[in-house]
C-alpha cells in the first residue's frame, strides 16, 4: 500500500512539473467550462438544508464544560458538564447564498432555532448529580464568505472568512427525579452556557469547512476512462465570480492512457452565452473531443480486426430493411469463405463543431484478408477510405452519450487496382461493412459515454444540449439524492437527441 501511495505521489509530482512547464510555454484555455448560476444557489439553500440536517443528527458535538457561582442558593460553584450532544431538530427560515465578485459565495441565515438533547453532570461542594437536559436555541444568527479557490494539483479549496456566528436565546430543560430543583437554577446558567456555546459555532463551522477540503483533495481530477485514455478534469484557475454566476475552467484534456502527452494543438478560448434560466451549464469545447480523438488514435483504439462470424452477424441482422441483396452479397462473399476485415485509422478522427451541427470525419484504410487454415493471411483487397458521419448527443445518467450514423464515405483506390473488376466488385460489401459492421461496433463503444463533472448524490435533471461555434452546451437543472442507493441511468424514453433517433434498447 505505502509503495503504491509513494509511485501515485512521484506521478503527480512529475505531472505537475510537466504542466507548470507547459503552462509557461503557451497559454492554456479551458476545455470544459461549468457555471453556476443563482438558480443553482437558491436550489443550493433547498438542498443544503436537508444535507446538513443528515449531517447533524449523524454528528456529535463537542462536549460543553464550565463553572458558575449560584448565589442565590449560597453555592459558591457548580461545575457542569455537557455530554453526547445531538440536534434532533432545527429550521433556518431565513437563509440565503450570494455572490460576492472576486471573492466567494456569501452565506446568511437568521431567525434559526435549534432543538439539542443531552446528556448533564453537576458538581457542587453540596451534590453531585447527572441526568438528561432539551436544550432549546432560537434567534441563531450566522454570516461568513466561502472563499472559492485551487490547489497546485487542481483540486478546489474552500476556505470560510468573515465567520460570525451567535445565538441570542437558549433555554434548558432537565429532565429526572430532582428535575423541579435543577429547573429552578437553570435560567442563571443559560447566560455563561449560552456564552460558551457561541465562542464554539465558528471553530466548529470553519472545522467542517476543513474537512470538505479534505474530501475535496481526494477527487479523481485525473480519471481512467477506459484501457485506452485518461480525462483531466483538474481546474486550471481559481472560480471566476460575478454578481450573477460563478466559473469552473476545467482542463478538460484526454492523453493516451500509457503516456501523459498532450495533444500537438492548442487548446482556443471559448465564451459561454449569458444566460440564467437554468441552474449549471456546461460548456465542452472542441478541443476536448479533438484531445480525444487524438489519444484514442495515439493508443491504438481506432484500429481493429472484424472475423467472418462478426461481420455475417452484424450484415444478416441489420440488412432485412435493405431487401435481399445485402443477404445475397452477404452469403456470397462472406459465408462461402472465412476472411478477415481490418480497419486501421491512418490519421486521428477530425472533429467539427458547428450551429446545430456535429460532425466526425474517419480517415481509415480498410484491408479483406483470406484466412485458409493453417496458412498466412493474404490480402484480397486494400482501400483508403473516409468516412463522414454525424453525431447525435444525449444525456445519460451523469454520462454524455454519442452516436454515429454515417452520412458518406469516399473509397479511394490505389493506382495498380483502379482498373481491376475484383477490388470493384468488393465496393458493396466494403460500404455495407462499414454501416451495419464497424458503426455499430463503434457506438456500442460510445455507449460508455464521457462522464460529466457533477459533485457527489447530484444529478443532472432537464438537460438539454446545443451544438453552437466551436463547443457544446448542456444547460441543467440540478437534483440532490437523499437516498444512499447509488444513482441509477435514465431509461432511453429521457434522452434529450440533437440530431438523429436512436431505435432499439442499450447495449447492456
Amino acid at each position: 500500500m505505502c509503495t503504491k501511495m509513494a509511485q501515485v505521489q512521484v506521478l503527480w509530482g512529475c505531472f505537475l512539473l510537466w504542466n507548470l512547464y507547459i503552462s509557461s510555454a503557451q497559454a492554456i484555455y479551458p476545455g470544459i467550462k461549468a457555471r453556476a448560476t443563482q438558480r443553482a444557489l437558491d436550489y443550493a439553500v433547498q438542498a443544503g438544508m436537508e444535507m446538513i440536517e443528515q449531517m447533524a443528527k449523524e454528528r456529535k458535538l463537542p462536549d460543553l464544560k464550565g463553572s458558575e457561582s449560584l448565589e442565590f442558593v449560597k453555592i459558591e460553584y457548580v461545575n457542569y458538564n455537557f455530554t453526547n450532544i445531538k440536534i434532533n431538530a432545527f429550521s433556518f427560515p431565513n437563509t440565503s447564498l450570494s455572490f460576492v465578485p472576486g471573492v466567494g459565495i456569501k452565506a446568511l441565515t437568521n431567525h434559526g432555532t435549534t432543538n439539542i438533547s443531552t446528556d448533564w453532570e453537576v458538581k457542587s461542594p453540596l451534590f453531585q448529580d447527572t441526568g438528561a437536559a432539551d436544550l432549546f436555541l432560537s434567534g441563531v444568527y450566522f454570516t461568513g464568505i466561502v472563499v472559492l479557490s485551487r490547489n497546485d494539483f487542481g483540486h478546489p479549496i474552500l476556505k470560510l472568512q468573515d465567520c460570525y456566528a451567535q445565538v441570542s436565546h437558549a433555554d434548558v430543560s432537565f429532565s429526572g427525579e430532582l428535575s423541579v430543583l435543577y429547573n429552578s437554577f437553570a435560567e442563571p446558567m443559560e447566560k455563561p452556557i449560552l456564552k460558551k456555546l457561541n465562542e464554539m459555532l465558528c471553530p466548529i463551522i470553519t472545522g467542517e469547512v476543513e474537512a470538505l477540503n479534505a474530501n475535496l483533495s481526494m477527487l479523481e481530477v485525473l480519471r481512467k476512462i477506459d484501457n485506452y485514455t485518461l480525462l483531466d478534469y483538474s481546474l486550471i484557475s481559481s472560480p471566476e465570480i460575478t454578481e450573477n454566476y460563478f466559473d469552473l475552467n476545467l482542463k478538460g484534456v484526454f492523453y493516451p492512457l500509457k503516456s501523459l502527452r498532450y495533444p500537438p494543438f492548442p487548446s482556443v478560448p471559448f465564451v459561454l452565452p449569458e444566460r440564467s434560466d437554468s441552474m449549471l451549464y456546461i460548456g465542452i469545447s472542441e478541443y476536448f473531443f479533438k484531445s480525444a480523438s487524438y489519444a484514442y488514435f495515439t493508443a491504438g483504439a481506432f484500429s481493429f480486426t472484424l472475423t467472418t462470424k462478426e461481420i455475417s452477424n452484424h450484415l444478416l441482422h441489420n440488412s432485412q430493411a435493405h431487401g435481399n441483396m445485402l443477404s445475397r452479397i452477404a452469403e456470397l462473399y462472406i459465408l462461402s469463405k472465412p476472411f478477415m476485415v481490418q480497419v486501421l485509422a491512418t490519421e486521428p478522427p477530425v472533429i467539427s463543431l458547428l450551429p446545430g451541427n456535429f460532425t466526425l470525419d474517419i480517415p481509415a484504410s480498410i484491408m479483406i484478408l483470406t484466412q485458409p487454415k493453417n496458412l498466412t493471411a493474404e490480402t484480397i483487397v486494400s482501400m483508403d477510405f473516409v468516412a463522414s458521419t454525424n453525431v447525435a448527443l444525449a444525456i445519460l445518467g451523469q454520462r454524455l452519450i454519442c452516436s454515429l450514423s454515417l452520412n458518406r464515405f469516399r473509397l479511394s483506390l490505389p493506382e495498380s487496382n483502379r482498373g481491376n473488376i475484383e477490388v470493384l466488385r468488393f465496393e458493396n460489401i466494403l460500404s455495407s461493412i462499414l454501416h451495419f459492421g464497424v458503426l455499430p461496433l463503434a457506438n456500442a463503444k460510445l455507449q460508455q459515454g464521457f462522464p460529466l463533472p457533477n459533485p457527489h448524490k447530484i444529478s443532472l435533471v432537464n438537460s438539454d444540449i446545443e451544438v453552437l461555434e466551436g463547443f457544446l452546451l448542456i444547460s441543467t437543472d440540478l437534483k440532490y439524492k437523499t437516498s444512499k442507493q447509488q444513482p441509477g441511468f435514465h431509461g432511453w424514453e429521457d434522452l434529450h437527441l440533437i440530431s438523429g433517433q436512436w431505435s432499439g434498447k442499450p447495449t447492456p
